[in-house]
């Protein structure tokens, strides 16, 4: 059996992560299909990109197990190893459509990075998020203190990092981290999903990747890529099917 797949659903693909065993743990089969979902969401006609998990629990990071065979491998062969991760958290965030986390149980670790590595959480109540890597005597990877030092105080992060304590889904929403809280966050994914089926593919991306950058650049340089991007989009076929459908007090059929 497969430890992870992608399947379609209409222009939604689905990245499931199948090792309940191990709580959702990381594995190659999920790089995969991580990967294969990024290489797929290319096409015009699928528009949204859901991450969910079999078994009650999103992701509980790296196997400890393989990470302890790695201690005896050279630093070449570990930076590879965590690049690979690194590789896959940058693939979310550059996607060019909006990556849904569906967390059902709760994300530690890695999984925690590659949660906030999407641009939407629909989590289960009482799900609970856990940087849980000083437990084991390692660091935070992932880009996981990159998103946190954005997304939460200073002091709740490293309460966060340096006692692996952890956040209920619902202390997370009220900070905003979490979009929506559900007894059924796939089906709430899959409402998100449906509702970016309906919008501009292309001028979603272009939101994506402004709202992304904003948090890297000035104010001047935003003011800029906001500029350029606009200027752009304004003649785009999107556009033209918006402001007439706008205009008409229609809703906009885009392709």
């Amino acid at each position: 059996m497969s430890l992870a797949r992608v399947e379609q659903e209409g222009r939604t693909l689905i990245i499931m992560n199948n090792n309940p065993n191990k709580r959702g743990a990381l594995s190659l089969e999920l790089y995969a299909a991580i990967n294969e979902a990024l290489v797929r969401a290319k096409d015009p006609n699928i528009r949204a990109v859901i991450f969910a998990s079999e078994g009650g629990f999103f992701c509980s990071g790296g196997d400890l197990n393989a990470l302890q065979t790695r201690a005896g491998s050279t630093l070449e062969e570990r930076r590879e190893k965590i690049q690979d991760l690194h590789d896959i958290t940058a693939g979310i965030r550059a996607c060019p459509v909006p990556v849904i986390a569906a967390v059902e149980g709760g994300a530690a670790g890695a999984g925690l990075s590659l949660a906030l590595a999407c641009d939407m959480i629909v989590a289960s109540a009482g799900a609970k998020f856990t940087a849980s890597y000083v437990k084991a005597g390692v660091v935070p990877d992932g880009g996981l203190t990159s998103a946190l030092s954005r997304m939460i105080p200073r002091q709740l992060a490293t309460e966060m990092c340096l006692l692996a304590r952890s956040v209920t889904s619902e202390r997370l929403a009220e900070l905003g981290v979490i979009n929506m809280i559900s007894d059924d966050p796939m089906a709430e994914a899959r409402a998100l999903a449906d509702a970016f089926a309906k919008g501009p593919r292309k001028a979603q991306g272009i939101i994506k990747g402004l709202v992304g950058q904003a948090y890297e650049t000035t104010e001047t340089e935003q003011l800029e890529a906001e500029r350029e991007a606009m200027i752009r989009a304004v003649a785009d076929t999107e556009a033209k099917i918006g402001i007439a459908a706008f205009l008409e007090k229609k809703t906009p059929q885009y392709p």
